[in-house]
């Protein structure tokens, strides 16, 4: 049995899709940076395909009667579109100072940004519990030398 003709019209959708997004697309190819650092692009890519077709009686008809079904793979009429949307979201950054995700949109990733500030916080915290100890054994040594 012949392939149905709407298989042909997907398999070609399909194919130039797939030329189109690779890995690259996702995450781009490095840049090298003077100072050996690389940078790497990170995108959001959305992918849509859709593809249909329709095939016809092939008779005719005389004077309003249908006459005799004539057998051919014809008439169908069909048809596949497809595209594909990318978009940069943020930059992946390997230095010698380790690895850093700078994102492009500066109101997501909260959570993200919290877990970058919690080891200044934590020393900020330290400092001040330290702070407050030393000023307890200050206060502690003043009345000890009162009494």
């Amino acid at each position: 049995m012949s392939q149905h003709p709407i298989g042909d019209l997907m398999h070609a959708a399909m194919e130039n899709l797939s030329a189109m997004i690779n890995v690259n697309t996702i995450i781009g190819d490095p840049i090298s940076t003077p100072d050996g650092s690389l940078i790497l692009t990170v995108s959001k890519v959305g992918v849509g395909f859709a593809a249909g077709g329709s095939e016809f009686r092939n008779y005719h008809l005389v004077d309003g009667v249908k006459q005799a079904e004539v057998r051919s793979p014809h008439p169908f009429g069909g048809g596949t579109g497809g595209g594909a949307s990318i978009t940069p979201i943020a930059f992946l950054i390997v230095s010698k100072d380790g690895v850093k995700l700078l994102h492009l949109d500066q109101n997501t990733h909260l959570i993200e940004k919290l877990m970058d500030l919690t080891p200044q916080a934590l020393e900020k915290v330290k400092k001040y519990m330290k702070k407050k100890d030393d000023s307890d054994i200050l206060d502690e040594d003043i009345e000890t030398e009162i009494d």
